[in-house]
């Protein structure tokens, strides 16, 4: 089963962090839109399911995927089993969730600078990210893809590059956009 092994955090100095992450990678920059569906007694997203549509626009591309997450793998950071596949068309699924009854939970935007590289034999996904409801903060997303034996050791090598960056353990984040956001809507 694959996981998504990822940890996020406050980035206190985007300057610093920006100049390490780009002696590693050229950033690239993108716009996730992300609508969230749930059923409507949102029981999926109290039992720690996420199922999402994800439009993706970069530089000239645009593409979708949908995602299935599951109750997470690993309490402390949040790391979960996640289920994901390109689609054709947005519209199409969006109709299809809610005529079998399922909601819109929330649907947002988040800017991204996203460098890929290779840290042990583990590709790194490191995400630059600002939602306009978080109002001026910036987080950081530390990603790979791991498996039930192997995500200890990926939180670790995840931990030591976020020390690397400058980004201590006390700036982790828990809490979800989504619920950040639907706070700030509030």
């Amino acid at each position: 089963m694959s996981i998504e092994a990822e940890l996020t955090a406050v980035v206190r100095d985007p300057g610093k962090v920006r100049a390490a992450l780009a002696a590693r990678a050229q950033a690239e920059h993108s716009v996730y839109a992300d609508t969230y569906f749930d059923r409507p007694d949102h029981s999926m997203d109290r039992d720690g399911y996420e199922l999402r549509i994800r439009t993706i626009t970069t530089e000239g591309n645009t593409r979708t995927i949908v995602t299935y997450k599951e109750p997470a793998a690993d309490k402390a950071s949040g790391s979960k089993p996640e289920h994901e596949t390109p689609i054709g068309d947005a519209a199409v699924l969006r109709t299809m969730f809610t005529g079998l009854g399922l909601v819109e939970l929330i649907s947002l935007q988040k800017q991204c600078d996203n460098y890929r590289f290779t840290v042990a034999g583990r590709d790194i996904l490191a995400t630059l990210v600002t939602i306009a409801e978080l109002g001026d903060r910036m987080f950081i997303e530390v990603e790979t893809i791991a498996d039930d034996e192997t995500l200890a050791d990926a939180l670790g090598t995840i931990r030591d590059i976020l020390t690397e960056l400058g980004v201590p353990e006390a700036d982790a984040v828990t809490e979800s956009y989504t619920d950040m956001v639907a706070q700030a809507r509030r």
